[in-house]
Order: structure tokens, then sequence, then C-alpha cells
């Protein structure tokens, strides 16, 4: 069985984007159980000079339907200013990405394949292929910031573990 593009991108981001709503599920009990502030979770970074958590669980999404949006566009940006999304701001952002990716059908996504994609910031321009730049660009920064906010969260206390992060696995069946 050949793999797919759509396989390869639209599911995996759908198993970690819908793990990173159980992860934040968690964090609000551990939150609740240790009195904690929600809002002290939205703001907390690993060091002084990276980006807080809101900015990690929205590059999940601008790494996850960004990218396919991107893709389909052929033209992809780096994310503007964070919004000062709330806790429940961004559970929700979760929610909505991971209703999105559900509604791609396979065959938009494949037929993808091939097609330019140009990742443009202000001093220069770079060329890809749909497929290169979603496997060789977004899945890893999408997988960076991922596991980035799921460390912030582990150096607040929240107890999760390596099942957390993984999700649900496409298992057979």
């Amino acid at each position: 069985m050949a793999i797919t593009l759509y396989d390869a991108t639209v599911l995996g981001f759908m198993q970690t984007v819908n793990a990173m709503q159980g992860v934040m599920t968690r964090a609000l009990e551990h939150c609740t159980q240790t009195g904690l502030a929600a809002h002290e979770l939205v703001e907390t970074r690993l060091a002084a000079d990276m980006l807080p958590f809101r900015f990690q669980i929205l590059s999940v999404i601008h790494h996850s339907v960004g990218a396919i949006e991107g893709a389909k566009r052929g033209e992809f940006r780096p994310p503007g200013e964070s919004p000062a999304f709330d806790y429940a701001a961004l559970q929700n952002a979760l929610t909505q990405a991971s209703a999105q990716l559900a509604s791609y059908a396979s065959a938009d996504i494949n037929a993808l394949e091939g097609r330019e994609v140009v990742f443009k910031v202000p001093s220069m321009t770079i060329p890809f292929t749909a497929e290169s730049f979603l496997l060789s660009f977004s899945m890893p920064n999408f997988h960076f910031h991922a596991t980035t906010a799921y460390d912030i969260l582990r150096t607040k206390g929240v107890p999760l573990g390596k099942r957390d992060y993984l999700g649900s696995p496409r298992i057979k069946r």
C-alpha cells in the first residue's frame, strides 16, 4: 500500500492536534487541583528568549491547518503577531483546527502533490513543492511547537506522559 500525502500530513496533524486538546484538558484539571491559575500557563516560556505557551499552541494550528491552506493557495507566510488568547480561547482554537482538519477530503489534499508553494518572508521567497513544504517544513515546525507546549506544561508540574503527547495512534483494526 502506498502512503498518500493526506495520510502523511492531515492524519498526523489530526492525531497531534487532538492529543494537544487532551493535554490542555489535563493541564486545566491540574490547575483546578493545585490552585495554579490557567492564565499563568498561557504566558509561560521555557526560556526568556522563547515565545510563550499561547504562541506554541497557535503555531501548532498555523503549521497544520495554516500549512494545508497555504499549500492550497500556493503561498505560506510566518504567523502574524500572536493574539493574547486566554486558556479557553486556545482550547477553542484547537477544537476549530481539529474540525477543519477533519473536513479535508483526501482527494483534495492528494491533488496538491507537485504544486508549487512558496514560503514568503520579508527578505526572501523559498520555493517548495506542496509535499516538500508540508513534509520537510511544516511537519517539523508543527512537532517542534507541540513538543514545546507539552514541555512548558511539564515544567509547571502538569502530570503528562508520552501517551498524552501521542494521542490515539492509527492502529490496525
